[in-house]
């Protein structure tokens, strides 16, 4: 037991160790997902330590001490997604005279054909934009159901798992489809126009994650991220980033890209609304995401039930309360994240250009 228990606290101090090495291969990169997974070993691997371990013996001694020091490196990402943390976004309140906007995002998981599923989701929480992440044309065809009530759409339907939909209660103005980084990967741009005249720049991102099928390294993803979050940074009106990132909530580039960008994040101090993997209860983590500007405040958030696809879908409800914009506001990011947010896009030759701007 104590030698079983040795090799996995080595175990958890290399997955630990690993993405401090900012490595951009897959598996580097990958350790940054199952934070919470590992702060439970380390936290179960103290407790054998205290029950199996003589801590008079300097080796087991250091093993525990190792095995604090990761659960506290752990605790420290994960612990702004959960209600022990004071909240980034202001809860909404009730208030007849402000415009909601309600958003459902969905990765559909392309072979899944249970589209009744998620169309039974759309009837009940009546969202003002459903956005699909892998929908192909089979995908299109069910889903096309819903123009009666959501006429305004984009749609891109591949066949790669990067296929994409957008529908629309609201009118799209200015819309465009872009390949940013990846010339299959496409990403969607365009002004929303709320009920009460606002107009709202929105961007739905769907990039490849690293991986040892798809990229090895996690430049592309990032490249993309960044590019996008340098596009909005100056921009004063306001703005929704959704969709399905392929990055945990907590990971140093999505945390690069909410500081850079301005944009808050509605799940710190509330949770994590882990979305992805459906089908296996232990090893899930937040891959799908909403990042909104200061415009608005949060009157709910939650993970829907199960569609058949490995992601849940995730319900957004925002308010616009442009009042409340003094009121809240996210981390500014340090020089040292600049310089890497400028080697991210500088490696990939991405230019902030290239990102479309609606309304500007």
């Amino acid at each position: 037991m104590v030698t079983a228990i040795l090799i996995f606290t080595l175990i958890v101090v290399v997955a630990t160790l690993l993405p401090l090495w900012r490595n951009p291969h897959w598996f580097v990169r990958g350790m940054d997902f199952p934070r919470l997974q590992l702060a439970a070993i380390a936290c179960l691997l103290f407790i054998l330590q205290l029950i199996f371990f003589d801590l008079s013996d300097p080796l087991y001694l250091t093993s525990a001490a190792l095995t604090i020091g990761c659960l506290g490196w752990q605790l420290k990402w994960i612990l702004p997604y959960s209600p022990l943390f004071p909240v980034e976004v202001k809860s909404a309140q009730t208030n007849a005279a402000n415009v909601t906007l309600k958003i459902l995002t969905s990765n559909v998981l392309t072979p899944n054909k249970n589209a009744d599923a998620l169309l039974e989701l759309v009837t009940e929480y009546e969202p003002d934009i459903l956005v699909t992440l892998e929908s192909d044309k089979w995908w299109q065809d069910k889903l096309d159901a819903v123009e009666t009530e959501m006429p305004h759409t984009i749609k891109c339907p591949l066949d790669n798992l990067y296929g994409m939909h957008v529908y629309s209660r609201l009118p799209l103005e200015e819309v465009e489809t872009s390949y940013l980084v990846e010339d299959d990967i496409p990403s969607m741009h365009a002004l929303l126009v709320m009920d009460n005249g606002a107009r709202v720049r929105v961007h739905f991102l769907h990039p490849a994650p690293p991986s040892p099928t798809e990229n090895p390294e996690s430049a592309e993803r990032d490249a993309e991220l960044i590019v996008v979050a340098k596009s909005v940074v100056k921009d004063d009106s306001p703005i929704i980033v959704t969709g399905d990132l392929n990055d945990v909530a907590w990971s140093a580039t999505t945390q690069m890209f909410r500081k850079i960008s301005g944009l808050l994040d509605p799940r710190i101090g509330r949770g994590m609304f882990n979305t992805f993997h459906a089908d296996y209860p232990f090893l899930r983590w937040p891959l799908d995401h909403l990042f909104h500007s200061s415009h608005f405040t949060i009157k709910q958030i939650k993970r829907l039930p199960s569609i058949g696809s490995d992601h849940f879908p995730l319900f957004s409800e925002l308010v616009f309360t442009p009042e409340m914009k003094k009121q809240q506001s996210g981390e500014a990011p340090s020089q040292e994240e600049r310089k890497e947010a400028e080697e991210v896009t500088d490696e990939k030759e991405v230019k902030v250009k290239d990102v479309p701007t609606p309304g500007k």
